[in-house]
């Protein structure tokens, strides 16, 4: 058995550099607010606004660095406030997803595709894979032990030497077993 650390994900967003661009201006940097959990991404100072059919929120905070494709992250919650059905998807899987018009200081874009409910996931570094055993998609059982202790199946799990130990849940998973941030979860099979 192992413990590892969660991470409560908000509402986010990832952009591309042709997109930064389009909301930014023309050679725009994103400037780092804070760094996050995993190493070389950040949360950005910037935020965006996202507008769906039936709402909106103004101030969606930028994940960094800039990535290869736009990509959403929202909470089920959050869905139902904006009037879309985004599917529960890894982060990077946007095909056939629901997009969102996306407002920037400097422009705006309305993305065909790209928001999703990330599925839950537990970042491993190799090494940390390896001395559990644990192999890259497995799927996972973890016990959260907040408020409202709650078991989560179907967790992925994710490996790489370029990541940090970390479990990855959505603000709606958090608030239902009544955890924040650096609280811990135990694998159970």
């Amino acid at each position: 058995m192992f413990q590892v650390p969660i991470g409560v994900s908000a509402r986010h967003i990832h952009l591309s550099l042709e997109h930064i661009a389009l909301l930014f201006g023309n050679g725009y940097q994103l400037q780092v607010m804070k760094e996050l959990s995993q190493p070389g991404q950040f949360a950005a100072k910037e935020t965006v606004g996202i507008v769906g059919p039936k709402g909106e929120f103004a101030s969606v905070r930028i994940l960094g660095p800039a990535r290869q494709q736009t990509q959403i992250e929202i909470s089920r919650t959050d869905a139902f406030a904006l009037g879309i059905h985004p599917p529960v998807r890894e982060s990077g899987q946007i095909e056939g997803t629901p997009g969102l018009k996306v407002v920037g200081p400097q422009g705006e874009i309305e993305l065909s595709q790209g928001v999703i409910v990330a599925a839950r996931h537990i970042h491993f570094h190799t090494s940390d894979a390896e001395k559990w055993g644990i192999r890259d998609k497995q799927l996972l059982k973890v016990r959260v032990n907040g408020e409202r202790p709650l078991i989560f199946e179907q967790v992925i799990a994710r490996v790489s030497d370029q990541f940090a130990l970390d479990m990855h849940i959505d603000t709606d998973e958090g608030n239902a077993a009544g955890v924040r941030t650096g609280d811990l979860a135990e694998w159970l099979e």
